[in-house]
């Protein structure tokens, strides 16, 4: 049996998926509050039988800072996807973070190593492949030392996949991997697909950085790839491809049929917005988007490789640019069917 904890969010719900077309049992991790339907939705990008595989799955409410519950969950569980994750720039949810993506994830290691699980697969991000000196293209050799410039997501993350190295020399049948920007159809308010949301506004304007970015249905694929050949105690960095956010909004906005941007903005005009905004949310009580991790992202220029998981799994990713296509044909439909779901 597999337990597959966020099994609400984007990469969660790619990885049960991907396990119930494989004909492998599920056992979903959800929160309290999480919205199943999400997920259902998620299948049905996919397949046309995706209301007969959702009703395989079993749900399991669990809370991640519950020891005890997580020992329970084990119970009959061979294989763990950790997939559980917060991804925010928000100031106001560090604490958060770090009960989820990093004591969560103590907890889940430790009651792995309990209960002597067979493999573990732990999602963590290529924030953590984290070397300001490092002028080359980034690869899983490449450690973190910190600059100041880290966002608390990035610590978090960070902290996690440090569990789950002392998990591995504990004995914990561990791999880890490192996805770039995520991306998906649906989710719409969550993490990279926010963009989406972003661009469709008419956004006009766009930085000098760059980033890397990868399908969520790979990423699900090749995490239980890495499972199966039993890859532990290596970690693995998966990107499609590297792109600058002029390239990707292109894209975005081509495809909802929107001007590309074209107003190119400053490191000095985006850190005055930043500060501006933080001043208007002073008196709304509003939290601000922008802050200096969110600046500092804008304009990395660092470009990661993905040669270690190609070689290792002889596989090749589908191309940012025909995804991004789909994605944006499928968020017209919904909106074309005021079916957008949040």
């Amino acid at each position: 049996m597999n337990l597959v904890t966020g099994a609400t969010g984007i990469v969660g719900s790619h990885v049960v998926l991907t396990l119930l077309q494989n004909n492998q049992p599920v056992l979903a991790i959800k929160q309290k509050n999480s919205n199943i339907s999400k997920t259902e939705k998620l299948f049905s990008y996919y397949t046309s039988e995706y209301q007969q595989l959702f009703k395989k799955i079993k749900w399991l409410e669990l809370d991640l800072s519950d020891s005890f519950a997580i020992e329970d969950a084990l119970a009959d569980i061979t294989t763990v996807y950790h997939c559980a994750g917060i991804v925010s720039f928000n100031k106001a949810e560090k604490k958060v973070m770090v009960e989820v993506n990093e004591t969560g994830t103590r907890n889940l290691v430790n009651a792995c190593l309990h209960k002597n699980i067979q493999a573990f697969c732990y999602v963590s991000s290529i924030a953590t492949v984290n070397n300001l000196d490092h002028k080359l293209a980034l690869n899983e050799e490449v450690f973190w030392k910190t600059s100041g410039k880290e966002s608390d997501y990035a610590f978090s993350k960070y902290n996690g996949e440090r569990e789950v190295w002392r998990g591995i020399e504990e004995g914990l049948n561990a791999v880890i991997v490192n996805p770039g920007l995520i991306l998906s159809p649906g989710f719409w308010n969550q993490s990279s697909s926010k963009l989406v949301e972003t661009c469709a506004q008419g956004n006009r304007f766009y930085t000098a950085g760059t980033s890397a970015y990868v399908s969520a249905s790979d990423v699900a694929e090749c995490m239980i790839a890495l499972v199966n050949k039993k890859c532990f105690g290596q970690r693995y960095i998966l990107i499609e491809n590297n792109y600058s956010f002029l390239e990707i909004f292109s894209l975005i906005q081509n495809g909802l049929g929107i001007p590309k941007p074209r107003l190119k903005l400053s490191r000095p005009m985006l850190t005055f917005l930043s500060r501006l905004e933080y001043l208007i949310c002073l008196f709304s009580g509003k939290s601000p988007r922008l802050g200096p991790s969110i600046v500092n992202a804008a304009f990395n220029r660092q470009v990661f490789s993905n040669q270690k998981i190609k070689t290792e799994l002889a596989c090749e990713f589908r191309s940012t640019e025909q995804v991004i296509a789909e994605i944006c044909r499928h968020y017209c439909l919904e909106k074309d069917k005021a079916e957008l779901s949040y």
